[in-house]
Formats: structure tokens, sequence, C-alpha cells
């Protein structure tokens, strides 16, 4: 595969993860935007899912809710918004779990 089309894949990729990040200060009910990347991500599996996408999905989300509440705990990182359990935004785990999928995804790209 070409360079080029390897970084448009990669790109493609990446672009749940922006527009996820983008509505950060454009939603401010956590709940909402916790359903809006629910949408995305479920938009996304659909256009393109890949075998082990839901491991690498559902390790993220709960490692990640782990190693949040870990580093909060220690004062390393603090958040405004805390609706799950009291310690970050509930869309916070959803939004690394993709994160996972698409590094997945990138690292299948480059080993082509």
């Amino acid at each position: 595969m070409k360079a080029k089309s390897k970084i448009l894949q990669i790109f493609l990729n990446t672009i749940p993860i922006v527009v996820m990040i983008a509505l950060i200060p454009a939603v401010k009910s956590d709940y909402m935007l916790a359903g809006a990347y629910a949408c995305i991500i479920a938009a996304a599996f659909v256009v393109k899912r890949e075998k082990k996408d839901w491991v690498f999905f559902l390790f993220g989300f709960f490692v990640m809710i782990v190693a949040e509440c870990f580093f909060v705990s220690t004062g390393v990182e603090t958040f405004e918004r805390n609706s799950l359990f009291g310690v970050m935004p509930i869309w916070l785990p959803l939004l690394w779990a993709y994160v996972f999928v698409a590094m997945r995804r990138a690292v299948a790209v480059l080993d082509e």
C-alpha cells in the first residue's frame, strides 16, 4: 500500500475523534455528549468494522476508567465535569475507547 493511501486511511479513522473532541465545549450536558459519542462510534463501526474492534473498544473503555480514577485520586488530574462516579465525565471513557480502536487500526494500516 502506498504511503498516501496509508495516511488517508489513518486520517479517516481519526475523524470521529476530532468530531468528538470538537463537541466537548459545544455540548454542556455530559449525558447528551455521551449519547452523541455513542452515535458517532456506532456510525464509525457501521462505516468500517474490523475484526477485534469491540475487543479493543471494551479494553480501552474499562482500562481508561480505572486509569482515570487512579490519576484523579492521586491529584495528577482533575475534572470540572464529574458525572461518572463523581470523578470524571461520563463521556470520557467512550472517547478513550474509540481512541484505542483508532490506534489499533492505524497500526494495522502501517503494518500492511
